[in-house]
């Protein structure tokens, strides 16, 4: 049987976005938003609205998929 099309994943395994779009009240994968609420990913944190690591690291997609 096939997944629904358009489901949403748990708000557990969402990836961040790379800069906050600052657009958007309600963007549930924004880093501040995130860093607020406790789901963004171990050694991440959010600088000048930007998606950083805490050891100084290039933030990437293959090692943001890995932390989650």
């Amino acid at each position: 049987m096939l997944a629904p099309v358009g489901k949403k994943k748990d708000k557990e395994h969402r990836l961040p976005k790379r800069e906050c779009c600052a657009s958007r009240s309600s963007c549930s994968r924004c880093p501040l938003r995130m860093l607020k609420e406790g789901t963004l990913p171990e050694g991440y944190t959010v600088k000048k609205r930007k998606l950083v690591r805490v050891d100084g690291k290039k933030v990437t997609k293959k090692r943001l998929t890995q932390a989650a």
